[in-house]
Protein backbone atom coordinates (compact mmCIF):
# COMPACT_ATOMS: atom_id res chain seq x y z
CA UNK A 1 0.00 0.00 0.00
CA UNK A 2 1.85 3.29 -1.16
CA UNK A 3 2.60 5.63 1.13
CA UNK A 4 0.38 8.44 1.98
CA UNK A 5 1.23 12.08 1.00
CA UNK A 6 2.23 14.33 3.29
CA UNK A 7 0.07 16.76 4.71
CA UNK A 8 0.98 20.31 4.06
CA UNK A 9 1.54 22.24 7.11
CA UNK A 10 -1.45 24.92 8.10
CA UNK A 11 -0.86 28.53 7.15
CA UNK A 12 0.24 30.68 9.64
CA UNK A 13 -3.00 32.63 11.46
CA UNK A 14 -3.37 35.94 13.75
CA UNK A 15 -6.11 36.40 15.23
CA UNK A 16 -7.61 39.17 18.22
CA UNK A 17 -9.99 38.01 21.01
CA UNK A 18 -11.63 39.71 23.19
CA UNK A 19 -12.23 38.02 26.71
CA UNK A 20 -14.89 39.04 28.83
CA UNK A 21 -12.89 41.31 31.38
CA UNK A 22 -12.15 43.27 28.35
CA UNK A 23 -8.42 42.03 28.15
CA UNK A 24 -7.42 41.79 24.48
CA UNK A 25 -5.88 38.37 23.61
CA UNK A 26 -3.85 37.55 20.07
CA UNK A 27 -3.80 34.42 19.25
CA UNK A 28 -1.95 32.54 16.73
CA UNK A 29 -2.04 28.88 14.61
CA UNK A 30 -0.57 26.98 12.18
CA UNK A 31 2.76 27.24 10.60
CA UNK A 32 4.91 29.50 12.16
CA UNK A 33 8.40 28.58 9.76
CA UNK A 34 10.17 29.75 6.66
CA UNK A 35 8.34 27.77 4.44
CA UNK A 36 4.99 29.06 5.66
CA UNK A 37 5.66 32.61 6.11
CA UNK A 38 7.56 33.09 2.70
CA UNK A 39 3.91 34.05 0.90
CA UNK A 40 2.07 35.53 3.91
CA UNK A 41 5.16 37.29 5.06
CA UNK A 42 3.78 40.84 3.65
CA UNK A 43 0.16 40.21 5.34
CA UNK A 44 1.31 39.07 8.32
CA UNK A 45 4.35 41.91 9.14
CA UNK A 46 1.99 45.03 9.31
CA UNK A 47 -0.64 43.23 11.53
CA UNK A 48 1.99 42.14 13.90
CA UNK A 49 3.12 45.95 14.09
CA UNK A 50 0.26 47.05 14.57
CA UNK A 51 -1.34 44.53 17.37
CA UNK A 52 2.59 44.96 19.49
CA UNK A 53 1.52 48.04 19.73
CA UNK A 54 -1.06 47.25 22.54
CA UNK A 55 1.32 46.73 25.50
CA UNK A 56 -1.73 44.92 27.16
CA UNK A 57 -2.66 42.28 24.78
CA UNK A 58 -1.91 39.48 25.89
CA UNK A 59 -0.32 36.90 22.98
CA UNK A 60 -0.91 32.99 23.13
CA UNK A 61 1.08 30.71 21.02
CA UNK A 62 -0.59 27.54 22.29
CA UNK A 63 -2.04 27.00 18.80
CA UNK A 64 1.40 26.94 16.86
CA UNK A 65 1.78 23.42 15.25
CA UNK A 66 5.54 24.12 14.13
CA UNK A 67 7.88 27.46 15.01
CA UNK A 68 11.47 27.48 14.03
CA UNK A 69 14.08 30.55 14.22
CA UNK A 70 13.06 32.50 11.47
CA UNK A 71 9.09 32.14 13.26
CA UNK A 72 10.71 33.31 16.91
CA UNK A 73 12.87 36.37 15.35
CA UNK A 74 9.82 37.84 13.55
CA UNK A 75 7.97 38.16 16.78
CA UNK A 76 10.78 38.94 18.54
CA UNK A 77 11.37 41.74 16.57
CA UNK A 78 8.08 42.67 16.65
CA UNK A 79 7.64 42.87 20.82
CA UNK A 80 10.77 45.62 20.32
CA UNK A 81 13.69 42.51 20.73
CA UNK A 82 12.22 41.34 24.00
CA UNK A 83 9.61 38.61 25.46
CA UNK A 84 5.65 40.37 25.02
CA UNK A 85 5.06 40.44 28.87
CA UNK A 86 1.84 38.27 28.80
CA UNK A 87 3.20 35.27 26.53
CA UNK A 88 2.26 32.50 26.59
CA UNK A 89 3.47 29.34 24.56
CA UNK A 90 4.15 25.73 24.21
CA UNK A 91 7.00 24.01 26.83
CA UNK A 92 8.14 22.43 23.39
CA UNK A 93 8.80 25.93 21.99
CA UNK A 94 10.08 27.71 24.79
CA UNK A 95 13.57 26.66 23.52
CA UNK A 96 13.48 28.99 20.84
CA UNK A 97 12.70 31.74 22.60
CA UNK A 98 15.35 30.95 25.31
CA UNK A 99 17.68 31.08 22.58
CA UNK A 100 17.15 34.98 21.54
CA UNK A 101 17.14 36.28 25.30
CA UNK A 102 20.84 35.08 24.96
CA UNK A 103 22.68 38.91 25.89
CA UNK A 104 24.97 39.58 22.59
CA UNK A 105 28.42 39.41 22.57
CA UNK A 106 29.86 43.03 23.86
CA UNK A 107 31.31 44.82 20.83
CA UNK A 108 35.59 45.23 22.01
CA UNK A 109 36.57 48.46 22.53
CA UNK A 110 39.73 49.66 20.75
CA UNK A 111 42.37 50.92 23.33
CA UNK A 112 43.00 54.35 23.65
CA UNK A 113 46.04 55.68 21.62
CA UNK A 114 49.07 55.33 23.38
CA UNK A 115 51.32 58.01 22.01
CA UNK A 116 54.47 55.38 23.73
CA UNK A 117 52.99 52.42 21.69
CA UNK A 118 56.79 52.05 19.56
CA UNK A 119 58.82 52.54 22.92
CA UNK A 120 56.55 50.14 24.30
CA UNK A 121 56.92 47.49 21.29
CA UNK A 122 60.69 48.06 21.32
CA UNK A 123 61.00 46.98 25.26
CA UNK A 124 59.02 44.26 24.48
CA UNK A 125 61.43 43.12 21.80
CA UNK A 126 64.46 43.91 24.19
CA UNK A 127 62.62 41.65 27.01
CA UNK A 128 62.30 38.69 25.03
CA UNK A 129 65.35 39.14 23.38
CA UNK A 130 67.09 39.11 27.02
CA UNK A 131 64.92 36.22 27.78
CA UNK A 132 66.34 34.37 24.95
CA UNK A 133 69.88 35.08 26.20
CA UNK A 134 69.40 34.04 29.52
CA UNK A 135 67.88 30.64 28.93
CA UNK A 136 71.43 30.42 26.20
CA UNK A 137 73.18 30.91 28.75
CA UNK A 138 72.01 28.62 31.35
CA UNK A 139 72.00 25.79 28.23
CA UNK A 140 75.36 26.72 27.58
CA UNK A 141 76.09 26.77 31.60
CA UNK A 142 74.93 23.09 31.76
CA UNK A 143 76.85 21.91 28.48
CA UNK A 144 80.45 23.25 30.29
CA UNK A 145 79.45 21.07 33.18
CA UNK A 146 78.33 18.03 31.06
CA UNK A 147 81.79 18.69 29.24
CA UNK A 148 83.45 18.48 32.65
CA UNK A 149 81.65 15.42 33.87
CA UNK A 150 82.62 13.65 30.51
CA UNK A 151 86.81 14.75 30.91
CA UNK A 152 86.14 12.97 34.31
CA UNK A 153 83.81 10.07 32.54
CA UNK A 154 85.45 9.01 29.30
CA UNK A 155 82.84 6.21 28.80
CA UNK A 156 79.91 8.25 28.89
CA UNK A 157 81.09 9.78 26.03
CA UNK A 158 78.17 9.40 23.09
CA UNK A 159 80.01 8.49 20.30
CA UNK A 160 77.45 7.03 18.15
CA UNK A 161 75.52 10.41 18.74
CA UNK A 162 78.27 12.14 17.96
CA UNK A 163 79.37 10.66 14.88
CA UNK A 164 75.82 10.12 13.54
CA UNK A 165 75.67 14.29 13.93
CA UNK A 166 78.88 14.76 12.25
CA UNK A 167 77.70 12.36 9.48
CA UNK A 168 74.28 14.76 9.09
CA UNK A 169 75.91 18.29 9.56
CA UNK A 170 79.13 17.70 7.92
CA UNK A 171 79.94 14.87 5.09
CA UNK A 172 75.96 15.29 3.97
CA UNK A 173 76.53 19.05 3.56
CA UNK A 174 79.39 18.92 1.24
CA UNK A 175 77.22 18.99 -2.11
CA UNK A 176 75.30 21.93 -1.78
CA UNK A 177 78.73 23.87 -0.17
CA UNK A 178 80.62 22.60 -3.25
CA UNK A 179 78.07 24.05 -5.98
CA UNK A 180 77.50 27.40 -3.60
CA UNK A 181 81.36 27.85 -3.45
CA UNK A 182 82.37 26.90 -6.89
CA UNK A 183 80.16 29.47 -8.22
CA UNK A 184 80.67 32.30 -5.70
CA UNK A 185 84.05 31.72 -6.85
CA UNK A 186 83.74 32.20 -10.63
CA UNK A 187 81.72 35.27 -9.57
CA UNK A 188 84.08 36.84 -7.95
CA UNK A 189 87.12 36.38 -9.85
CA UNK A 190 84.85 36.96 -12.83
CA UNK A 191 84.27 40.70 -11.63
CA UNK A 192 87.17 41.32 -10.19
CA UNK A 193 89.08 40.58 -13.18
CA UNK A 194 87.24 43.23 -15.24
CA UNK A 195 88.55 45.73 -12.80
CA UNK A 196 91.94 44.48 -12.49
CA UNK A 197 91.75 44.47 -16.56
CA UNK A 198 91.66 48.08 -16.30
CA UNK A 199 94.72 48.82 -14.35
CA UNK A 200 96.75 46.12 -15.76
CA UNK A 201 97.15 44.57 -12.50
CA UNK A 202 95.95 41.08 -13.58
CA UNK A 203 98.16 39.37 -10.80
CA UNK A 204 96.47 40.34 -8.09
CA UNK A 205 93.15 38.15 -8.66
CA UNK A 206 94.85 35.82 -6.74
CA UNK A 207 95.59 38.06 -3.83
CA UNK A 208 91.93 39.42 -4.11
CA UNK A 209 90.51 35.68 -4.22
CA UNK A 210 92.54 34.03 -1.22
CA UNK A 211 92.12 36.81 1.21
CA UNK A 212 88.16 37.35 0.74
CA UNK A 213 87.67 33.41 0.29
CA UNK A 214 89.77 32.11 3.02
CA UNK A 215 89.16 34.80 5.18
CA UNK A 216 86.00 36.06 5.08
CA UNK A 217 83.85 34.41 2.18
CA UNK A 218 84.40 30.74 2.90
CA UNK A 219 83.09 30.39 6.76
CA UNK A 220 80.17 33.11 6.44
CA UNK A 221 79.20 30.98 3.54
CA UNK A 222 80.05 27.66 4.65
CA UNK A 223 78.11 28.84 8.01
CA UNK A 224 74.82 30.13 6.36
CA UNK A 225 74.43 27.21 4.64
CA UNK A 226 74.84 25.16 7.18
CA UNK A 227 72.49 27.40 9.72
CA UNK A 228 69.86 26.90 7.07
CA UNK A 229 70.63 23.33 6.45
CA UNK A 230 71.36 21.50 9.57
CA UNK A 231 70.42 24.01 12.21
CA UNK A 232 66.82 24.14 11.03
CA UNK A 233 67.24 20.31 10.62
CA UNK A 234 68.29 19.96 14.66
CA UNK A 235 65.53 22.63 15.49
CA UNK A 236 63.07 20.70 14.21
CA UNK A 237 64.14 17.17 15.49
CA UNK A 238 63.97 18.44 18.81
CA UNK A 239 60.87 20.47 18.50
CA UNK A 240 59.21 16.82 17.18
CA UNK A 241 60.32 15.31 19.95
CA UNK A 242 58.27 18.04 22.26
CA UNK A 243 55.58 17.73 20.32
CA UNK A 244 55.42 13.69 20.24
CA UNK A 245 56.39 14.18 24.40
CA UNK A 246 60.29 12.51 24.00
CA UNK A 247 61.43 14.76 26.10
CA UNK A 248 59.24 14.75 29.04
CA UNK A 249 59.96 10.79 28.80
CA UNK A 250 63.82 11.29 28.80
CA UNK A 251 63.11 13.75 31.99
CA UNK A 252 61.13 11.25 33.38
CA UNK A 253 63.86 8.48 33.00
CA UNK A 254 66.50 10.95 33.95
CA UNK A 255 68.26 11.55 30.71
CA UNK A 256 69.65 15.19 31.12
CA UNK A 257 68.69 16.68 27.66
CA UNK A 258 71.89 18.79 26.80
CA UNK A 259 74.82 15.42 27.89
CA UNK A 260 72.57 13.04 25.54
CA UNK A 261 70.91 15.99 22.86
CA UNK A 262 72.92 19.54 22.82
CA UNK A 263 76.17 18.41 23.52
CA UNK A 264 76.98 15.57 20.65
CA UNK A 265 75.47 18.16 18.29
CA UNK A 266 77.62 21.38 19.49
CA UNK A 267 80.86 19.02 19.28
CA UNK A 268 79.56 17.58 16.19
CA UNK A 269 79.77 21.07 14.78
CA UNK A 270 82.30 22.13 16.12
CA UNK A 271 84.50 19.06 14.46
CA UNK A 272 82.59 19.28 11.00
CA UNK A 273 82.49 22.98 10.66
CA UNK A 274 86.20 24.14 9.97
CA UNK A 275 85.97 20.89 7.42
CA UNK A 276 83.46 22.27 5.73
CA UNK A 277 84.85 25.73 5.80
CA UNK A 278 88.09 24.07 4.38
CA UNK A 279 86.46 22.15 1.45
CA UNK A 280 84.23 25.41 0.58
CA UNK A 281 87.47 27.40 0.14
CA UNK A 282 88.84 25.05 -1.90
CA UNK A 283 86.13 24.45 -4.22
CA UNK A 284 85.68 28.19 -4.03
CA UNK A 285 89.22 29.00 -5.16
CA UNK A 286 88.96 26.55 -8.05
CA UNK A 287 86.16 28.21 -9.24
CA UNK A 288 87.97 31.49 -9.17
CA UNK A 289 90.95 29.64 -10.81
CA UNK A 290 89.09 28.41 -13.86
CA UNK A 291 87.42 32.42 -14.37
CA UNK A 292 90.32 33.86 -13.54
CA UNK A 293 92.40 31.40 -16.24
CA UNK A 294 89.22 31.91 -18.49
CA UNK A 295 89.56 35.87 -18.58
CA UNK A 296 92.79 36.65 -17.27
CA UNK A 297 94.70 33.76 -19.09
CA UNK A 298 96.48 32.89 -15.32
CA UNK A 299 97.82 29.15 -15.59
CA UNK A 300 96.63 26.98 -13.34
CA UNK A 301 100.24 25.81 -12.10
CA UNK A 302 100.97 29.90 -11.42
CA UNK A 303 97.48 30.40 -9.56
CA UNK A 304 98.41 27.41 -7.23
CA UNK A 305 101.87 28.58 -6.61
CA UNK A 306 101.52 32.12 -5.97
CA UNK A 307 98.80 31.57 -3.64
CA UNK A 308 100.96 30.63 -0.81
CA UNK A 309 102.69 34.08 -1.23
CA UNK A 310 99.81 36.22 -1.40
CA UNK A 311 97.70 34.62 1.28
CA UNK A 312 99.46 34.25 4.62
CA UNK A 313 98.58 30.94 6.23
CA UNK A 314 96.98 33.32 9.61
CA UNK A 315 94.19 34.11 7.44
CA UNK A 316 94.11 30.05 6.82
CA UNK A 317 93.88 29.56 10.99
CA UNK A 318 91.77 32.17 11.30
CA UNK A 319 89.16 31.23 8.84
CA UNK A 320 89.00 27.71 10.83
CA UNK A 321 88.69 29.57 13.58
CA UNK A 322 85.35 31.23 12.67
CA UNK A 323 84.31 27.53 11.47
CA UNK A 324 84.54 26.55 14.97
CA UNK A 325 82.83 29.35 16.84
CA UNK A 326 80.10 29.07 14.20
CA UNK A 327 79.45 25.61 14.45
CA UNK A 328 79.31 26.05 18.26
CA UNK A 329 76.87 29.11 17.86
CA UNK A 330 74.62 27.30 15.35
CA UNK A 331 74.30 24.27 17.10
CA UNK A 332 73.83 26.09 20.78
CA UNK A 333 71.03 28.47 18.83
CA UNK A 334 69.38 25.56 16.96
CA UNK A 335 68.89 23.77 20.60
CA UNK A 336 67.78 26.69 21.77
CA UNK A 337 64.88 27.34 20.01
CA UNK A 338 64.42 23.71 19.10
CA UNK A 339 63.69 22.87 23.21
CA UNK A 340 61.64 26.41 23.50
CA UNK A 341 58.77 24.63 20.87
CA UNK A 342 54.99 23.96 22.50
CA UNK A 343 53.89 20.67 21.49
CA UNK A 344 51.80 22.19 18.29
CA UNK A 345 52.45 22.43 15.06
CA UNK A 346 52.46 26.59 14.74
CA UNK A 347 55.46 26.48 17.40
CA UNK A 348 56.60 24.05 15.15
CA UNK A 349 57.01 26.27 12.29
CA UNK A 350 57.58 29.22 14.17
CA UNK A 351 60.75 27.85 16.11
CA UNK A 352 62.31 26.89 12.46
CA UNK A 353 62.07 29.90 11.21
CA UNK A 354 63.44 32.15 14.08
CA UNK A 355 66.23 29.02 14.51
CA UNK A 356 67.54 30.27 11.42
CA UNK A 357 66.90 33.52 10.86
CA UNK A 358 68.81 34.25 14.36
CA UNK A 359 71.66 31.49 13.73
CA UNK A 360 72.08 33.59 10.68
CA UNK A 361 72.36 36.92 12.26
CA UNK A 362 74.59 35.59 15.11
CA UNK A 363 77.11 34.52 12.19
CA UNK A 364 77.04 37.79 10.57
CA UNK A 365 78.01 39.67 13.97
CA UNK A 366 80.22 37.37 14.90
CA UNK A 367 82.00 37.88 11.66
CA UNK A 368 82.04 41.75 12.07
CA UNK A 369 83.53 41.68 15.53
CA UNK A 370 86.12 38.90 13.98
CA UNK A 371 87.11 41.29 11.79
CA UNK A 372 87.61 43.86 14.06
CA UNK A 373 89.38 42.25 16.80
CA UNK A 374 91.73 40.69 13.51
CA UNK A 375 92.13 43.77 11.25
CA UNK A 376 96.13 43.37 12.16
CA UNK A 377 96.05 39.63 11.47
CA UNK A 378 97.19 38.29 8.06
CA UNK A 379 97.20 41.55 6.44
CA UNK A 380 100.26 43.04 4.78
Amino acid sequence: MPDPKPQPAPAPELRGVTAADGTRRLELSGAWNLQALEHRLAELAPRLAENAADATARWDLRGVKVIDHAGALLLWRTWGRRRAPNLVLKPEHELVFSHLELPAEPVPQLPPHDPLWAVAVVGRKMLSVLDHLATMVMVLGQVVLDTAYLVRQPARIPWREISASVYRTGTQALGITALVGFLIGVVLSYLSSQQLKLFGADAFIINILGISVIRELGPVLAAILIAGRSGSAITAQLGVMRVTQELDAMAVMGIPHTLRLILPKMLALAISMPLVVLWTDAVALLGGMVAANAELGIGYRYFLSSLPDAVPIANLWLGLGKGVVFGLLIALIACHFGLRIEPNTESLGIGTTNSVVTSITIVIIVDAVFAIMFKDVGIG
